[in-house]
């Protein structure tokens, strides 16, 4: 009470003062405030200052008035600089803050009071430190004023007093001096600054500025007047009573050093004054009171508090502090604070992010993966807005990926868990799914490749469903089950893991899972089952250790402990013992419950045993809590099973004493309450709070209370906090450099053990019942978008730099060094280009190649030297248009005007932002791992006028935190010193048409080599000096927009050269010598071709297009210091045809000419396309470079377009470009210094495309280096992300990382593409793939190797003896159905070609023969009521000689000719179709099946359905009923072919013994991303679709399950009442089910699937839901359909086996095609088959699937359906311009007759194989069939010659025998006579 009344005293005495108009001023201030809060969220400082990041308290207007009535004139007001700008960034200002403070002002001076506004304290906010650095940063002080700036122009007019720091002396306190300039001048100029700034801006009477300082430094305040500006002085002064007079002596030194300037005493706190002290009281009211002090006001806050406020409506607590209640040993740790900004982490420390399976994997099914408890929790609806975990994050797709993310982020460590159900479905071994196992493989390499140490957590809380349903953790037989399961773990990546946790955080599992109930498994039992849990769960843990100890660690040397999760528990009330007894309980129910048995004694903590005895006491009826007992042996046997104490920690809470009674749970049993102080910062979670202290606490508690006797070391393996900032989460930064911190000092300060920090998570998850509202990842990551992109948010920058530092303060480096460039040879002048030039060697060798040749993709690496890189350049990415004193460029001032004709009047005025986020581009090239980064400079942001006496210091400071940066990252920068953003003050005196450029050009770039050299060893002096001067100078397209296309892009390019050169010499002469770097100039270099390599004139025009593009600047600069000779003579007949006196192009003298020659050290090129060139007189008017040409370009039609039109993507230009400058330019060491594919803006991060460009383009300049000598030394992609695309704006992007530019935080999200760079540069090129290598080898004995054809495509004779009409026959005869109007009525004859076809046959040398029966033509009606027997006479002739010829017939019942007569009645559609083609079997069967073994019913039947029935696009040609005919069609083949097995099976094979089946054909479908979950389906659901349609019912019975479900749920969407899927009854499944003797399969290709959402149409592709894709690098064929996809054969083949029980599978078609001229030549065909059949060979011999045979499509060339003639599968050519249709052996022939002849793939290391060796009797064609029937015998003509003659000898014999024996009988019977 007497301190009361010495307050109110004090208060009333200065309410005199101020009324009595001390010395004359009617405005003495006397200050109150600030305005406090209990619900403030981020201060720790002495009071919780209001920082509008919540609503004004609602009481506060009754306080202001409350003031006012006291007496009380102004009101401080700290603004918050976070709280403002949270980025920093005047552009992006917290608006509702803004608006919040403005409330404010208005508020006070309403009331009477009138702000005295306070910029900034003295500390600088986390979140800024962690980016800009210290106040010794000259980047935060600029950040500060502009923060001032903005200020003062948002509240400049609300208040007429302000403070810039309201301590100095703390600032000071804060950093050394830098750059020979103290810390304290830096920030005097700072206020000098704003100073001025507002004095200019408010020019008004009573505006008065100033900053605090402590009055014990006003020895330095002369010295500070020196430097600065002030109004008043801000003065921090202490009154104690004891020592008054002291007072008043400080006063009075301080005026007399203050001058004139009046006083504020800001800062008044009164000490030691009692009520006895009047006098002295007194004495004080007198120092004020004299006349020769100006006081200008005192701060009252003292005199406030102190008075009795019970009269006010406004309830103190409200305004101030209520957090103070912590524990002693840290109740005071204000020193501590900032030892954070001082100290680094020890060598070696583990920095950690972290993941759990279930929260990231996905993939809930994939690999036969088991359900878990969080599996069924999700479908059962238990999570926020029924969210499930069943693709997550994606994670099982995206190793690389996530490996990806954890590179960007620096971390040496990755704690993950693995999917106890992934590996065991059951939660048992016996279930183990090797596929589930192999990916946790795949991670944990990926992660050791990548030099980060995997941390395995065996359970992270997703139990196997399987083992729940038995009790899961209640049980105890689980115990036995995990044990198993860690074994298991150990084994298998023991090896390489060498940090286990077994259990993460299992208090939940116990609290929230088996005792609440809100986690899966939703248990709500915390009487018996939590605790049961609890002691199953301790147990395991010991076992698993055991396990460990027992069998492993002496082998792999690893470390197993758990991660238990713990608050920190502070008592309410320190001064309560009750309390803090409280806070010691919650700790032992949470933290001791597990730790004591695995720590202490191997059994629960006393404390937790007497409160459950305590409580089984009390309520004898319904005790809250059963707590099970170990066994002594287990005791032993749990003590001491942890290497390490894991910890997961978040939040702290205060602890109260309460009575429990007999509730259930902790707080029941404990006998305890726990909250949180309001004042705590609160975060998106409702249990985290921020209180970074507590986690120091509990370290120390911990090591006190749990490792005093096994000192383990802690690694802290989880801290993190959700927040509802999506990138932007400066919260979060808070929270992290909080807790970082608290760890540091409890290593530097308290010695505790700590090792690892880890920060979780890695990415946002699925967090359990919170399902995806909860965001703790550094990464934010999309889950709207399948594809779920990850990017990185400020926190992952943040932590990334906290890593790289190793803690909070930035190492110093003194010495950058980049990838070591060697030196270029320095080429020697080359004679001039001849016309056309010697270079067109490149037109002749590469444009007559077979596309096929072209196309081959090429396998190896580049020079372990080689420079792969990316690029940028200033104006498309830095924005800070005119930030900084940065003057405008031309193209700022092009884009400034409306109407500029980019999209969107977009210009770069932020562009990527990347002038105020170096550390988010550094990131992301540190991701990537690129040894090169190509920027340019922006000249007008180092010198703004062009001029070096404009010099932009930050500017240059800018350029150089980039190349510190870059070089401490390990690379090298690639600087461009100019890239087309001339200063607009240069552009102003003519720009580059100026001859004075030149020496401009040169200073500039004078400068750029000293000041950066020392560090840069690569630069460019200019990038693509072509495209400016005639798109800027010629066209005007491009700024600066000058229209002059005849001479001035002549003139620029003359200087642009010049100023080159001169720059080259400048560098070569001053700095070469002490720097040791290379300059060169960026030159694009499109490839031309010639229309017709054939025309002289095109040749020479192509060359002429390269002179003109290339050679402008190419020529003079690498060759001879002058123009090509094609170009000057070129413009030299045009300006004479127009009737100038001279040239439009300027020429050099002989000196220029020399200077310019050889004035680079390497060649660096930029390319993107090419185009085709034909010859054409250009026009004389008007004159332009264009018309100068004489030729006109076209696009080169066959290649895939891009975003940027007239840019395809043909990538074979590369490689003809590289060879041209090797060929023209002497060899030189290249560089491609720009390359890459631009897709449009909608095209965000899966961007498959680039991928392909980048596949094909990087491939085709592998093959010039390996294949052609050329000598590439690197490669820079275009770009490292999407940017100001120039003219086109931001709808298209270059970029590998996508860039969104409609936030503010211009957040950079990695594309597909950036990982397949990543993984390309990681190669080094392209190393031979295991699909791509041979395997040698044979198949076994009795392989069938056979060749196919098909009735209706070679047999022709369509209307000969008695044969009908088929259904193709009438579609051939229908108009624009087939090619050409081609058709089949001759085909190949073979109808009448029996022989010849044998005999090619035979020269094949194959075992079988694969043919059809043509149904007409055997039963003409298609029913048995007619047999053609002429017909079958065919047939019998070409079966006998098949077996004649030792080849075995392969017959197909039916390939697609339908008789049409079955068709006018329906055809496949009518179900009587099935009996009709069942008698045609039997038929078939009875007249043949004596000869024949092996048949097939059906061929494609997928063909028939939906090409015929479906597509309309074969025969019968139907496609109006897509969604239901197909599936009715379907059903019906696949009856008839069971009921033509079962009539085999039953009528046939016991005297035949052959094998029937039927033909399925399909392509392997991969997915287009393989990392998304989405194109996996996708592929899945083509398979299903189309090998699984009829496959599933005949091999596993029934449709599947996934065609079922679809169509069903698809139909009853659209309305329907049923599915359009026919169903088949359970007789007709066990009819069809196991009708086949082998699997007859035929296979071309394979494509890349993706998801398509078609709505509701009722289609087959529509339920299919898929559409598919190429890849650019498969080889074409003549078919469009058919790309060379070897792999896809051996992958199919292997679902074969999987999917259908592994069955004997013949392949009954295989092959390719071509179009256009014929080519006996085929190599692409005995390629096709080479690759092909070799991996038929890896399925049989690495796989075991078991392949019967191979079967070549097709014998010959034949009509092939729709497409005619025009595409030939054959591997014999059918000349069908001779009448007799001859066939001719294709190169491929004797191809693969030696793979049959080898029976596979002889090993060449083995030698020469005999079967190798040529057959002597080969024929290039078949032989007429001359024979000629001789008295009944077929013979040749040779033979028959003979036997003519024989028999005439004979006759002749006979004769003269005859005559002889006449005459000898007419003599003996005359001498009888």
């Amino acid at each position: 009470m007497n301190r009361l009344l010495w307050v109110v005293c004090l208060y009333f005495l200065c309410v005199i003062v101020w009324s009595s108009q001390v010395n004359g001023e009617d405005h003495f201030m006397l200050l109150a405030g600030p305005l406090t809060e209990k619900d403030h969220r981020t201060s720790s400082s002495d009071e919780n200052v209001f920082d509008c990041s919540h609503p004004i308290p609602a009481a506060s207007k009754q306080y202001f008035k409350y003031l006012q009535t006291k007496g009380v004139t102004h009101f401080k007001v700290p603004l918050s600089w976070a709280k403002l700008l949270p980025t920093g960034l005047t552009s992006k200002p917290q608006q509702d803050v803004a608006r919040c403070y403005q409330t404010l002002l208005k508020n006070l001076q309403e009331e009477g009071l009138q702000p005295l506004v306070i910029l900034h304290g003295s500390t600088v906010p986390g979140s800024f430190r962690f980016r800009y650095g210290g106040w010794e940063s000259q980047q935060l002080l600029d950040m500060f004023q502009q923060y001032a700036e903005f200020a003062l122009r948002e509240f400049g007019h609300l208040a007429n007093s302000w403070v810039t720091f309201s301590d100095l002396d703390e600032i000071l306190r804060e950093g050394p001096a830098v750059d020979g300039h103290s810390l304290l001048q830096n920030i005097l100029q700072l206020n000098k600054n704003i100073h001025e700034f507002y004095h200019q801006n408010f020019p008004y009477e009573g505006r008065r500025l100033s900053f605090g300082l402590n009055a014990k430094h006003l020895d330095q305040l002369s010295n500070l007047k020196a430097f600065t500006n002030m109004d008043f002085l801000s003065v921090n002064l202490e009154y104690n009573c004891a020592s008054s007079k002291s007072f008043a002596q400080e006063l009075r030194s301080l005026q007399t050093s203050a001058g004139n300037l009046p006083i504020l005493l800001y800062k008044m706190p009164v000490r030691d004054c009692i009520p006895s002290e009047h006098q002295l009281l007194g004495d004080l009211l007198q120092v004020l009171w004299r006349n020769s002090l100006n006081i200008m006001g005192c701060d009252m806050k003292n005199v406030l508090d102190g008075l009795d406020m019970h009269d006010s409506p406004v309830s103190r607590t409200e305004f101030r502090k209520s957090y103070e209640n912590i524990f002693q040993k840290f109740g005071d740790q204000a020193s501590d604070d900032d030892l954070f900004l001082t100290k680094g982490f020890l060598p070696g420390f583990q920095w950690a992010t972290s993941s759990e399976s279930f929260k990231v994997e996905g993939g809930w099914l994939e690999g036969g993966k088991g359900e878990t408890i969080w599996d069924q929790f999700g479908h059962e609806g238990q999570a926020f807005a029924n969210h499930t975990a069943d693709l997550a994050c994606d994670s099982y797709n995206k190793v690389d990926i996530d490996v990806y993310l954890l590179q960007s982020l620096g971390v040496n460590t990755y704690q993950f868990s693995i999917s106890w159900a992934r590996i065991f479905p059951s939660g048992h071994k016996d279930s183990l799914k090797e596929e589930g196992a192999l990916y946790y493989d795949n991670l944990i390499d990926a992660l050791i490749e990548s030099g980060i140490q995997p941390v395995v957590t065996l359970y992270h809380w997703d139990l196997p469903q399987a083992l729940q349903d038995d009790g899961g953790w209640t049980n105890p037989s689980i115990v036995t089950a995990y044990m198993d399961y860690a074994a298991f773990c150990f084994h298998r990546y023991g090896n390489r893991v060498k940090s286990w946790n077994t259990f993460s955080s299992p208090w939940v599992v116990s609290h929230a899972g088996y005792g609440t109930g809100v986690h899966a498994p939703g248990i709500k039992d915390y009487v018996t089952a939590s605790y049961q849990v609890t002691h199953n769960i301790v147990k395991s843990h010991a076992e698993a250790w055991h396990v460990y100890n027992d069998n492993y660690r002496k082998t792999q040397g690893g470390k197993v402990g758990i991660a238990l999760n713990s608050d920190w528990a502070e008592p309410a009330d320190v001064d309560k013992p009750e309390d803090k007894e409280a806070a010691e309980r919650y700790l032992q129910f949470m933290l001791g419950w597990f730790a004591h048995p695995i720590f202490i004694d191997g059994d629960y903590p006393e404390v937790l045993k007497t409160q459950i005895e305590k409580k089984r006491n009390e309520c004898p009826s319904s005790a809250p809590a059963v707590l099970p007992t170990f066994t002594d042996e287990e005791k032993a046997r749990i003590k001491g099973t942890s290497d390490f104490f894991g910890l997961n920690h978040y939040t702290s809470r205060l602890v109260s004493n309460s009575v429990g009674g007999c509730t259930p749970g902790p707080e029941g049993v404990g006998d305890f309450q726990a909250k949180v102080d309001p004042s705590w910062p609160a975060t998106a979670s409702d249990w985290i709070y921020s209180m970074p202290t507590g986690l120091r606490s509990l370290l120390n508690y911990i090591k006190t209370k749990y490792l005093a006797v096994n000192n383990v070391p802690i690694y802290i393996t989880g801290n993190g906090m959700p927040t509802d900032d999506i990138f932007n989460d400066t919260s979060r930064i808070e929270y992290m450099g909080g807790y970082i911190s608290e760890a540091l000092k409890a290593i530097e300060l308290d010695k505790v053990d700590v090792q690892r920090f880890t920060a979780q998570s890695l990415m946002d998850g699925f967090e359990g019942n919170k399902g995806y509202s909860e965001r703790f990842g550094l990464h934010h990551v999309n889950f709207v978008d399948s594809y779920r992109p990850r990017t990185p948010k400020q926190s992952a920058y943040f932590f990334a730099q906290i890593i790289e530092q190793n803690g909070f303060v930035s190492r110093k480096q003194d010495h950058f060094e980049g990838v070591k460039i060697s030196p270029p040879r320095r080429s020697t002048p080359l004679p001039p280009s001849e016309v056309p030039s010697a270079s067109k060697v490149v037109w002749e060798k590469f444009t007559p190649q077979k596309k096929f040749d072209r196309q081959m993709y090429h396998y190896g690496n580049f020079s372990q030297d080689f420079l792969w890189g990316v690029s940028s350049s200033a104006y498309q990415i830095e924005g800070g248009w005119n930030a900084d004193g940065k003057g405008p460029s031309v193209w700022d001032t092009f884009t400034q005007k409306p109407g500029s004709g980019i999209p969107a009047d977009a210009d770069g005025n932020e562009a990527c932002d990347s002038y105020n986020r170096l550390d988010e581009d550094l990131y992301m090239l540190q991701a990537l791992k690129v040894k090169t980064y190509r920027f340019s400079l922006s000249w007008s942001r180092i010198f703004p006028n062009g001029r070096r006496e404009s010099l932009n210091q930050k500017g240059v400071d800018y350029y150089n935190r980039l190349i510190n940066g870059l070089l401490a990252r390990k690379i090298t920068p690639m600087v461009t010193i100019y890239h087309w953003d001339l200063p607009q003050a240069l552009q102003d005196i003519g720009g580059w048409q100026n001859v004075e450029m030149i020496n401009i050009f040169n200073d500039y770039c004078d400068f750029c080599f000293a000041t950066f050299g020392d560090r840069v060893k690569f630069w460019m002096t200019m990038n693509d000096p072509q495209g400016l001067a005639w798109l800027g100078y010629g066209t005007g397209q491009i700024p600066p927009n000058i229209k002059e296309p005849g001479t001035a892009p002549y003139q620029v390019a003359h200087n642009l050269i010049k100023a080159h050169a001169t720059a080259y010499h400048t560098y070569d002469n001053k700095y070469r010598a002490s720097q040791g770097g290379m300059v060169s100039i960026a030159l694009n270099a499109e490839w031309v071709e010639p229309k017709d390599i054939n025309v002289p004139r095109d040749l020479v025009a192509a060359d002429r297009a390269m002179q003109f593009n290339l050679g402008w600047f190419a020529h003079p600069i690498f060759k001879n210091g002058d123009y090509p000779e094609a170009m000057k003579a070129q413009v030299l007949v045009k300006s004479e045809l127009q009737g100038l006196s001279q040239s439009r192009l300027p020429s050099f003298t002989e000196e220029e000419k020399n200077s310019i020659k050889g004035t680079a050290d390497m060649f660096c090129v930029n390319h993107y396309t090419t185009r085709i060139v034909t010859h054409i007189t250009g026009l004389l008017s008007p004159h332009s470079y264009q018309n100068d040409w004489d030729f006109t370009e076209e696009q080169e039609s066959d290649s895939p377009a891009t975003a940027i039109k007239n840019q395809r993507a043909v990538s074979w230009g590369l490689r003809r470009v590289l060879n041209w400058i090797m060929e023209e330019y002497g060899d030189p060491e290249i560089y491609i210094t720009d390359n890459g594919g631009a897709t449009t803006a909608k095209t965000t991060w899966d961007d498959i495309d680039r991928v392909f460009f980048y596949k094909t383009y990087i491939n085709e300049a592998l093959k010039a280096y390996e294949l052609d000598g050329v000598m590439l030394k690197g490669y820079t992609a275009t770009s490292l992300m999407d940017s100001f695309e120039w003219l086109n704006g931001y709808t298209v992007g270059y970029g590998f990382y996508h860039v969104d530019f409609t936030d503010p935080n211009k957040p950079r999200t990695p594309k597909l593409s950036a990982h397949f760079y990543f993984q390309l540069m990681k190669d080094n090129g392209f190393p031979i793939t295991e699909d791509e290598k041979m395997l040698y080898g044979e198949f076994p004995q009795g392989f069938l190797w056979s060749s196919a054809t098909a009735a209706y495509q070679i047999e022709g004779g369509w209307r000969a003896d008695g044969k009908s009409l088929s259904i193709w026959d009438k579609f051939a005869h229908t108009p624009l159905k087939i090619f050409n109007s081609d058709n089949g009525d001759i085909a190949c004859d073979s109808y009448n070609k029996i022989d010849e076809d044998i005999a090619i046959l035979k020269q094949l040398g194959v075992n079988h023969y694969r043919f059809s029966i043509s149904w007409t033509r055997v039963l003409p009606d298609g029913t048995t009521n007619h047999i053609n027997e002429v017909g079958f006479r065919y047939y019998d002739r070409l079966v006998n000689a098949l077996l004649a010829a030792n080849i075995q017939p392969h017959i197909t019942l039916y390939h697609w000719d339908l008789p049409q007569a079955l068709q006018n009645v329906g055809g496949w559609e009518n179900d009587t179709i099935v009996q009709r083609f069942r008698d045609y079997a039997d038929v078939m069967f009875s007249h043949l099946g004596d000869r024949v073994k092996l048949w097939v019913t059906i061929n494609e039947p997928y063909n028939v359905a939906m090409i015929g029935h479906g597509y309309g696009v074969a025969a019968p040609g139907i496609s109006f009923r897509p969604g239901t005919l197909p599936y009715i069609v379907a059903h019906n083949l696949i009856k008839a072919h069971a009921e033509a097995w079962h009539l085999y099976n039953d009528k046939y094979r016991g005297r035949q013994n052959g094998k029937v089946s039927i033909t399925i054909n399909s392509d392997w479908s991969e997915p287009r991303n393989p990392y998304k979950q989405e194109d996996i389906d996708a592929a899945r659901r083509i398979m299903q679709f189309y090998i699984g349609w009829f496959a599933h019912p005949i091999f596993n019975g029934d449709y599947s399950e996934m065609m079922k479900t679809i169509i069903r749920e698809r139909s009853l969407a659209a309305g329907l009442t049923k599915s359009r899927l026919p169903e088949f009854t359970p007789e007709e499944i066990k009819r069809i089910k196991g009708t086949h003797d082998y699997f007859g399969f035929n296979h071309y290709t394979t494509v890349l699937a993706f998801p398509v959402d078609y709505g509701n149409l009722q289609h087959y592709d529509a339920d299919r839901g898929a559409g598919t894709y190429v890849d650019r690098t498969w080889l074409d064929s003549g078919s469009a359909w058919l790309k060379v996809t070897p792999f896809g054969l051996r992958r199919i083949l292997n679902f074969i086996k999987e999917e259908y029980g592994n069955p004997t599978i013949i392949i009954t078609e295989n092959g390719v095609s071509e179009r256009g001229p014929t080519d006996l030549k085929d190599s692409h065909r005995s390629y096709y088959y080479e690759k092909y059949i070799n991996q038929v060979l890896k399925a049989y011999r690495l796989d075991n699937v078991d392949v019967r045979g191979y079967t070549a499509w097709s014998l010959m060339d034949n009509l092939e359906w729709a497409t005619g003639f025009s595409e030939r599968f054959g591997l014999f050519y059918v000349n069908r311009s001779d009448p007799n249709v001859p066939r001719v052996a294709k190169e491929s022939v004797s191809f693969f007759s030696t793979i049959i002849n080898c029976n596979g793939f002889p090993d060449p290391a083995s030698g020469p194989h005999d079967c190798l060796k040529p057959k002597p009797e080969a024929t290039s064609a078949p032989e007429n069939d001359n024979s000629v029937n001789f008295l009944g015998l077929r013979l040749s003509p040779e033979e028959a010659e003979t036997g003519l003659n024989t028999t005439f000898a004979l006759l002749l014999v006979a004769a003269t025998g005859a005559i002889c024996l006449s005459i000898g009988c007419f003599f003996t019977k005359r001498r009888s006579k």
